[in-house]
This record gives C-alpha cells, structure tokens and sequence, in this order.
C-alpha cells in the first residue's frame, strides 16, 4: 500500500522559527531524523511507497531524501502540497498518486509506535468504514477536575486514567475519502465529522508504545528512549534480534 506522509506543517512548538529553519520532519531522534523512523516503521511491514507532503522546508526535506542512500530502494514522490495547507488540502493534493490504491495509508510525520500495523489495516479493510486511524490515551500530566454545583472539588482525575482518548494518526483510508473532504478544510475537522455522522469512521483503540513529538520536552524523551538501546517503536530491530540478524 502506499503512504502518505504530512511533512509540511511549521512545527512552531517544537523551534524557533528565527533561528532554527530546520523543518519538523528533519529534527533528529537519536543519530536520524523522525521522518526517517517513520518511514522505516512503514517499510518494515512492506510499505515503502511513500508520497511525502511537503510545504515549509520542503527544500530540505527533499535533499535529505535525494542523499540517503538507507531510502535508495524505497519509491519515494516528492509532492509539493504548499506552505500553508492544512491536512485535509494536502491529502487532497495528494489524490492523484494514491488514485490506484482502494485503500492507502496515511500519518503525520511526528509520531512513533510500536503497533502491529497488519491489525488496524485488517481491522479497516474487513469493515465497512472509509476511514480508521489510532486512538490512544493523551500522554499528558493534567487531572480532570469534578466539582458540584457550587464549586467544591468532588473528584481529580489524572487524564491517562480516564477513558479519553486522542487521535493518534496512522490513518488507514479507501480511496472513497476524498469524497467527503472539501476546500479549505483540515482533515479532523468537517471531513471527519461528515464520516462521523454516515458511521464511517473507526478508532482504533491501542494501549501499547505511542508518542508524538511535539515539544522539546517530547524530543529528549524520545533522545532518552534511543540512548537506553530499546526503542520501543523501532520494531525491525526486535524482528531482527529473533531472526539472530
């Protein structure tokens, strides 16, 4: 199946845009860019045609992909879906390099897990739904606040303990997608509502290694993860140590 990957937001939280143009997708984890742990997750369950969104840093992001020679037996389409396109007008712009595929895949480039991939594309590709994508529990540190009427504090409850969930990416999609996406709208936003009222859209639910990389804070989580030797994302490597490679 191919991927689409959104490699074209300004990542604001995460740099400084003065000083530091480095573009989201080329921020390192460990000795490598996330981009490339994304891609190499995708690759790892055969899917490594890749269609790359690009808008800020395009530049970039396209000669890091020109001189990597680890991407050399990847099919990779540099798709140039401009600098300020929300997700939905770049999956939109993407339609024509995924229109012979009845169901394709599609992520932003920021996120790494450790999710048996096959089981929430069967879990698509076997229902009636036009779209799936991971939900996953907020890896956030707030606590829910319950009070009554008047104000006093009945309960505090920490956001991970809770039954709330976010969306996690890793979408799965039948081409049919683009029928419900229009001009000028982000992808989480009317498109998935329209899915949420014609009963279209599946969350999958995922309790295992998920995290985004959205702060600096998350970057040296992620840095740390790397430095112990066993990231939990980078399930080629724990394919390889029981195959004795």
């Amino acid at each position: 199946m191919k991927v689409v990957l959104f490699c074209g937001g300004l990542g604001l939280r995460i740099r400084n845009a003065a000083a530091d143009p480095l573009p989201k997708p080329l921020v390192s984890i460990g000795d490598r860019p996330i981009l490339w742990h994304v891609m190499q997750y995708y690759a790892h369950f055969g899917h490594t045609d890749f269609v790359l969104c690009l808008g800020h840093g395009g530049a970039a992001i396209r000669a890091y992909v020109r001189n990597n020679a680890d991407m050399a037996s990847w099919r990779v389409t540099l798709a140039d879906t401009g600098p300020r396109s929300s997700i939905g007008e770049r999956l939109a712009l993407a339609r024509p390099y995924v229109a012979d595929q009845e169901i394709f895949l599609a992520n932003y480039a920021d996120g790494l897990t450790d999710l048996h991939l096959p089981d929430l594309i069967a879990a698509c590709s076997t229902s009636d739904k036009v779209g799936a994508f991971v939900c996953v529990r907020p890896s956030l540190s707030y606590h829910f606040v319950r009070t009554a009427a008047d104000g006093t504090v009945v309960a505090l409850e920490e956001v991970r303990q809770t039954d709330l969930r976010v969306n996690g990416g890793y979408f799965v999609f039948r081409r049919t997608i683009f029928d419900y996406l229009r001009a000028g709208e982000d992808l989480v936003g009317e498109p998935f509502r329209r899915l949420v009222r014609a009963g279209a859209l599946l969350g999958y639910h995922y309790d295992g290694f998920w995290k985004n990389m959205d702060t600096f804070k998350d970057k040296h989580a992620l840095d740390e993860l790397c430095a112990d030797g066993r990231p939990p994302w980078q399930v080629w490597r724990a394919a390889a140590a029981t195959r004795g490679d």
